[in-house]
C-alpha cells in the first residue's frame, strides 16, 4: 500500500472514531437532558415537593400518554397543567402519594368539587375531566416505567451496526488486489526441463 492510500486510510479511521464518540456522547447525554426536564411546582415544603415529584412520576400526561405528567408543560398539555395543580392542593390538603395515585385511578369522589381546579373545569363545560376526577380515570391513567435509556439505546446499537457494516464494506473495497503473478520465461524453462528430466527417467526405468 502505497503512502497516499495509507493516508487516505488513516484519515478515514480518525472520522470513524470521532463519529463513534459522537453517537456515545448523545447515547450519554440525551436521555439525561430527557429526564431533567422535571415540572415547576408551587409547593415550598421539602417533604411535599417530593410527594409530588413521585406522584407526577407515576401519572400519564393527559395530552401525550406517553409522557409522565412530570414532563408535560402547559405548552404541551393545559388539561395536564391544571391537573398537576390539583395533585398540590391535594398534596396541600395532607394526601400521601400512595393514596393520590390510588384516587387518581379510582376517583376522589365528591368532595374535591369544589376544588378551584374542578370549579374551572365545570365552568369551561370540560365535564369529562370533572367526572375523571370525581370517579377516576382507570387504570390508564398510570404512567409505564420509563424507557428513554432502553429505546434510545437500541437506536444507537443500531446506528453503531450500520455503519460498522458500512466501514467494513468501503474498506473492503478500497483494499487493493494482489496483483497477478506471471511466471517469467526463466520459470518457464526451468519447469520445461523439469518435466523433460522426470520423462527421461520415466524411460530409463522401464
Amino acid at each position: 500500500m502505497n503512502e497516499s492510500a495509507l493516508s487516505h486510510t488513516n484519515i478515514w479511521n480518525q472520522s470513524i472514531n470521532k463519529f463513534y464518540i459522537l453517537v456515545v456522547g448523545l447515547c450519554l447525554l440525551v436521555p439525561n437532558i430527557l429526564l431533567a426536564q422535571k415540572t415547576t411546582t408551587n409547593l415550598k415544603d421539602e417533604a411535599q415537593i417530593q410527594t409530588f415529584l413521585k406522584v407526577t412520576e407515576q401519572i400519564r400526561c393527559i395530552c401525550l400518554p406517553s409522557l409522565p405528567i412530570q414532563s408535560c408543560s402547559f405548552n404541551m398539555c393545559a388539561a395536564s397543567s391544571y391537573l398537576k395543580t390539583f395533585i398540590e392542593n391535594r398534596i396541600k390538603d395532607g394526601m400521601k402519594e400512595k393514596e393520590i395515585i390510588s384516587k387518581m385511578e379510582n376517583g376522589f369522589g365528591n368532595s374535591v368539587l369544589k376544588d378551584p381546579i374542578v370549579v374551572m373545569f365545570q365552568e369551561n363545560g370540560n365535564q369529562g375531566m370533572v367526572d375523571s376526577i370525581v370517579y377516576g380515570f382507570g387504570p390508564k391513567i398510570l404512567a409505564q416505567p420509563d424507557g428513554t435509556w432502553i429505546n434510545f439505546t437500541l437506536f444507537a446499537i443500531g446506528i453503531l451496526g450500520l455503519f460498522s457494516i458500512y466501514q467494513y464494506g468501503t474498506r473492503k473495497k478500497k483494499d487493493p488486489k494482489e496483483p497477478n503473478v506471471r511466471p517469467t520465461s526463466g520459470d518457464l524453462k526451468t519447469t520445461t526441463e523439469q518435466i523433460k528430466n522426470k520423462i527421461r527417467k520415466f524411460e530409463d526405468e522401464t
